[in-house]
């Protein structure tokens, strides 16, 4: 799902999520064997991964579906003086010279909400990685869509921004529709209502090992909420690592 009208205010909305512990994860993940020069970030949004990697060192290739995400994230990359190549594209389209790493951070593939979605994106991104690089991605967990989501109501208020943001379950398909409706503040300090409708889907891991063999992976591992452990029967985020076996 592209984001449209949210993307002028996703950062706002975004500014409490822990970026910094996904970066972690990847860091730590990396050092275990050998780093990565090239790195594809799937999903990327406005760029909140992407641009610390590429103060880091990495060469960064972002890409998303929303071009108002990628502008965004353009602007954020001149503010912070580094150079990312930004791509507009469907990741079940992926096209492009393949990379070291590939990641796919903050549920990104949830968006994912059919199966064979899921498998031809694993499939591309096998065929994007360079024989012995590794893919990164985390997914949400069944127990956060029934438990946490379910059919649940948020809210938030704010002097510039405030949300009402309706869940509805599927429990048979693990899916959540999420409508939410912003109240925008103008400059003219009247609000402007936006609307708009997500989907998110969960798969249970053996699916997801599953489909990571068939495309080709090995040494798939699976940990949970930021941690080297695995799963629980409340973990709220599934962390995948799979790599492309060298040739």
């Amino acid at each position: 799902m592209a984001y449209s009208h949210m993307a002028a205010i996703y950062d706002k909305l975004m500014a409490d999520t822990p970026y910094d512990q996904w970066l972690e994860w990847v860091d730590r993940t990396w050092s275990k064997g050998e780093k990565p020069l090239h790195v594809i970030d799937l999903g990327c949004g406005t760029g909140s991964v992407a641009i610390p990697l590429a103060k880091r060192g990495y060469r960064v290739t972002g890409v998303d579906l929303s071009a108002e995400m990628l502008a965004i994230a353009y602007d954020k990359m001149r503010q912070e003086q580094v150079y990312i190549s930004w791509v507009e594209q469907d990741m079940r389209e992926l096209e492009m010279t393949p990379a070291d790493a590939v990641i796919s951070l903050c549920d990104s593939l949830s968006y994912l909400t059919q199966e064979e979605d899921v498998q031809e994106t694993f499939r591309r991104v096998f065929a994007h990685l360079t024989p012995g690089g590794s893919f990164l991605f985390d997914v949400h967990s069944p127990y956060k869509m029934l438990q946490v989501f379910g059919d649940e109501t948020f809210t938030l208020v704010e002097e510039d921004v405030s949300y009402i943001w309706n869940a509805f379950c599927d429990p048979l398909r693990l899916e959540v529709e999420h409508q939410l409706t912003f109240f925008i503040r103008q400059p003219s300090g009247l609000y402007e209502r936006v609307e708009e409708e997500h989907w998110q889907r969960a798969y249970q891991p053996m699916q997801i090992f599953r489909w990571l063999q068939d495309a080709g992976f090995t040494d798939v591992v699976l940990t949970a909420d930021f941690t080297d452990l695995p799963p629980q029967a409340d973990s709220e985020r599934h962390f995948f690592v799979a790599r492309r076996p060298k040739d």
